[in-house]
């Protein structure tokens, strides 16, 4: 009965739609393709939403930010201002002169080689445009350009020192940033490379499936078989692995609202982790350093060797202001899951190399590892546990005995019962 209908359904095919004719079958392949991939449409590649608000467009609105007291976003009727009477093409034209594309006979470097516009994946010691144009967006020409002739600092009178502008350039570039004040920056827009290959074997697979039940043109049907089982496997790969890594982000590094560099203060200045992170042996959280802290050192040193004076001023306002500096988190699990540094670095004396990787060689900090559960699960496995002398493990006398007499000769995390689900899904 069902071969009966399958060749009936055919054969109607073959005499309505004419399949004999290339254009047709074109058009219903394309049609069959896009009705598959619209049902099995996959979870795109996207960046963690914590990403977005990462970067410093979203560290603050910056719709108030530039709106402030001096009126920077007042528009008119006819849109031809947008911005402290700025127009259209005073903006366009002081963007091209940031980006070093005017005047014809520019003799300097370009603003945008040293003020970036996009986030890279090294540390540029340089402030970027964003943050030039939010810091001076309340500010008038006189103070602004005040700033770029009359540089104070080490490092800025070297970075300025041959830089030759007029005002009237210096006005447009201005115009510019209070633009890019008002407005920000385009945010990166997500990959379809998925979507893309996605696309095309919905297209092998549906050419398979006509191929086997309609066409039955190719003389070795196992070409159509394999072209359907291996399409069909990847389609299947690709959704799996998209929701697999839904809520992990291994090598996250957002931007910061201030270039700090763990390279310089934890490996080349020395200091201890837990000297900024005082929670990390008694909390569930290692903590965040609150600007007091931070003002321990910097209220001597107001200016680095690589970011001059800006990045540290980002502290010293801070400070001034009674405001706090918006840092993003990381490191980010599940809310269903539990965790501790309390147990692992108080009472486990894990240190945060383990999982935290190289800080000490980081100028951006970045996450490590995965923070799966296979990954937790197998370090529990792996890692030995310090019972000598740690009197948070007195209770495993059993345990202890078998140390002194030799039956065992060390302890894992995975036999004090680390690995027990309601350890961590409480």
């Amino acid at each position: 009965m069902f071969i009966t209908k399958l060749n009936s359904m055919r054969e109607f095919f073959q005499r309505k739609v004419n399949l004999k004719s290339k254009s047709n079958f074109i058009f219903l392949l394309f049609f069959i393709t896009c009705f598959t991939f619209a049902i099995n449409l996959p979870a795109q590649d996207t960046i963690p939403a914590d990403t977005l608000k990462s970067t410093p467009e979203g560290l603050a609105d910056t719709t108030q930010v530039a709106a402030g007291d001096s009126g920077l976003l007042e528009k008119s009727e006819d849109h031809s201002v947008v911005s402290n009477g700025h127009s259209h093409d005073e903006i366009n034209r002081g963007e091209r002169i940031f980006m070093g594309l005017l005047p014809f006979d520019i003799k300097y470097e370009s603003c945008v080689s040293c003020h970036i516009l996009k986030q890279t994946d090294t540390l540029n010691w340089n402030p970027s445009a964003r943050d030039i144009a939010l810091k001076y967006a309340d500010k008038d020409f006189a103070a602004f350009k005040q700033v770029i002739m009359q540089p104070s600092g080490i490092k800025m009178e070297a970075s300025h020192k041959d830089f030759n502008i007029d005002d009237e350039n210096l006005k447009e570039v201005k115009a510019y940033l209070d633009n890019l004040a008002q407005t920000g920056q385009a945010h990166v827009k997500p990959s379809i490379d998925n979507l893309l290959i996605f696309l095309f074997l919905g297209l092998l697979l549906t050419w398979a499936i006509i191929e086997l039940i309609f066409l039955r043109k190719l003389k070795w049907k196992f070409i159509p078989i394999i072209i359907l089982l291996g399409a069909f496997s990847w389609q299947v790969q690709i959704i799996s692995t998209d929701a697999m890594r839904l809520g992990r982000q291994q090598d996250y590094a957002p931007d910061q609202p201030v270039k700090f560099s763990h390279k310089v203060h934890a490996g080349d200045n020395g200091i201890d982790c837990k000297y900024c992170h005082t929670t990390v042996e008694h909390g569930k959280s290692a903590g965040i350093p609150a600007t007091n802290l931070c003002m321990n050192c910097h209220i001597i040193i107001r200016e680095g060797t690589n970011s001059g004076k800006f990045e540290i001023a980002k502290i010293v306002d801070a400070v001034e202001k009674k405001k706090p500096i918006e840092w993003v988190r990381i490191h980010n699990l599940p809310e269903h899951v539990f965790f501790s540094h309390a147990v692992h670095v108080g009472s486990g004396k894990l240190d945060c190399t383990q999982c935290h990787g190289q800080v000490q060689e980081m100028d951006i900090m970045k996450q490590q590892n995965d923070l799966s559960m296979g990954w937790c699960v197998n370090c529990h496995r792996d890692t030995k546990v310090q019972f000598a002398e740690n009197p948070y493990y007195d209770q495993y006398i059993k345990l202890h005995e078998d140390l002194r007499t030799g039956k065992i000769d060390s302890i894992t995390a995975e036999q004090i019962g680390a690995n027990d689900c309601m350890k961590c899904h409480y």
